[in-house]
This record gives structure tokens, C-alpha cells and sequence, in this order.
């Protein structure tokens, strides 16, 4: 008997619990009925971005080629410009240093002429001087015998006090010449016939 009495709190709540079930379906069925639109519109939304996303990174992509292209292509300008100027510093030193080597040359060659002339010079002077002194030598002998020769000589006519007596003759070509020589000794007669060159 007590168990099938019931208290009016009771009622309520089993009350309540037959209308929280009868009325869950009908929420359970909206929540399915939105769900779909939902996640096609996500799907959607999905689509559009993946297909943004190739374009978005095609231009990036692009842009970036378009960056690294000028970028190399500066880079590149300023490597040859300082390559350019390089060359240009190294050929204005290669022309200066041909210039110094030249310069160099030009005095060596110079400087050998010079000493090489000097060295002539004093061979040619000392040729000379070997030159002179053989042919003074050989003056010196001959003036010494020249002199033996006349100081033998003059005693010789001084002791026979000799005459030299001549006479000539000239011809149309010829020219005769006669010499008496009167010694100590004796007379001594020379002639001679001397054919003279006359241009016809």
C-alpha cells in the first residue's frame, strides 16, 4: 500500500520526464536538417580557398621569379661594372708598367751605347798611342841611322873637299842629264837619258 502511494513531488518530475523525451526528437531533427547546409557551405568555402590558393601562389610565385630576375640582373650589372672597372684599373697599370719597362730599356740600351762607345774610345785611343810609340820607335832608328850616315858623310866630303860639276840637254822627249863628281879619289861621270811624257 505505501508503495503505490504517490507524493504530488513525484508527479512533476515523472511528468517532466515523459515531455523532455517526447519533445528531443524535434530538436535532434533541425540540428540534422541545418548540419547538411552547414558543411556544404564549408565545402564550398574549402573549394573557393583551394582554388584561391593556386592563383594566390602562381602570382606570388611570379612575382618572386620577377624579384630574383631583377634582383640577378643587378646583381649581375654590378658585378660587371666592378669587373669593368677592374679591367680598365688593370690595363691603365699594364700600360704604365710597359711605359716604366720601356723607360728601363731605353736607359740600359743607353748606358750599354755609352759604355760601349767609352770602351771604343779607349781602345782606339790606346791602338793609337801602341801605334805611335812603334812608329816613333822606328823614326827614332831611322833619324839615328840618318844621322850616323851624314855624320860619316860630311867627315868624308870634309876630308876629300870633292866638286860636283853637271850639264843637261833637252831634247823633244828626252833629257839629257851629265854629272862629274870630282873626289879625293878620282872623277866620277854620270849620265843618264830621262824620256820626258809629252800628251800628244
Amino acid at each position: 500500500m505505501a508503495e503505490t502511494q504517490s507524493t504530488p513531488e513525484d508527479e512533476p518530475q515523472q511528468s517532466a520526464e515523459p515531455s523532455g523525451v517526447s519533445s528531443a526528437p524535434p530538436a535532434s531533427n533541425k540540428k540534422e536538417k541545418t548540419k547538411p547546409l552547414a558543411e556544404t557551405e564549408k565545402v564550398e568555402n574549402a573549394d573557393s580557398k583551394v582554388k584561391e590558393v593556386p592563383k594566390r601562389e602562381k602570382k606570388i610565385f611570379d612575382e618572386k621569379t620577377a624579384v630574383l630576375a631583377i634582383q640577378a640582373w643587378w646583381r649581375g650589372t654590378l658585378v660587371r661594372r666592378v669587373l669593368l672597372h677592374a679591367a680598365l684599373r688593370a690595363w691603365v697599370i699594364q700600360c704604365w708598367w710597359r711605359l716604366i719597362l720601356n723607360r728601363a730599356l731605353e736607359k740600359r740600351r743607353r748606358v750599354a751605347l755609352e759604355n760601349f762607345t767609352r770602351e771604343e774610345w779607349a781602345a782606339v785611343r790606346l791602338q793609337s798611342w801602341a801605334r805611335m810609340w812603334r812608329i816613333r820607335r822606328r823614326y827614332c832608328q831611322v833619324l839615328n841611322a840618318v844621322r850616323i850616315i851624314q855624320a860619316y858623310w860630311r867627315c868624308h866630303t870634309c876630308a876629300s873637299r870633292g866638286i860636283i860639276k853637271g850639264q843637261y840637254r833637252v831634247t823633244a822627249n828626252q833629257l839629257h842629264l851629265e854629272l862629274e863628281i870630282l873626289l879625293g879619289s878620282g872623277p866620277c861621270i854620270v849620265t843618264e837619258c830621262i824620256p820626258l811624257p809629252i800628251k800628244q
